[in-house]
């Protein structure tokens, strides 16, 4: 059974940083792309960031790109965000999202939902201006 555990979500004032970490489970995790993706009220899902499974390739949405790090640490299991220079329109349940683990291709696709096949619960970020 997958399983992705988000945790690292808060309150923070505009300017602020946080950590959001996802620890994953049931999956050849080494061999898996991971990425985050988040929801504001009211609004779709939408992507932030994601890694390959060996960590040297990234993507990031065009709202974050400076600002957001993902990383991930194939030893422990986790992906990391990494958010720094926080703003108000950043609010939004984050996601951990995680694709079959099988040592698949990379490319511009993986912005999409469809890229991925396992989610995490969510993990909800507020930034007060």
């Amino acid at each position: 059974q997958v399983q992705l555990v988000e945790s690292g979500g808060g309150l923070v004032q505009a300017g602020g940083s946080l950590r959001l970490t996802c620890a994953a489970s049931g999956l050849p995790f080494s061999g898996a792309h991971m990425a985050w993706f988040r929801q504001a009220s009211g609004k779709e899902r939408e992507f932030v960031a994601a890694i390959s499974w060996s960590g040297h390739r990234t993507l990031y949405a065009e709202s974050v790109q400076g600002r957001f790090t993902i990383s991930r640490d194939n030893a422990k299991n986790t992906v990391s965000l990494q958010m720094n220079s926080l703003k108000a329109e950043d609010t939004a349940v984050y996601y951990c999202a995680a694709d079959r683990g099988s040592w698949g291709t990379w490319g511009t696709w993986r912005r999409t939902q469809n890229g991925y096949d396992y989610w995490g619960q969510g993990t909800q970020v507020t930034v007060s201006s």
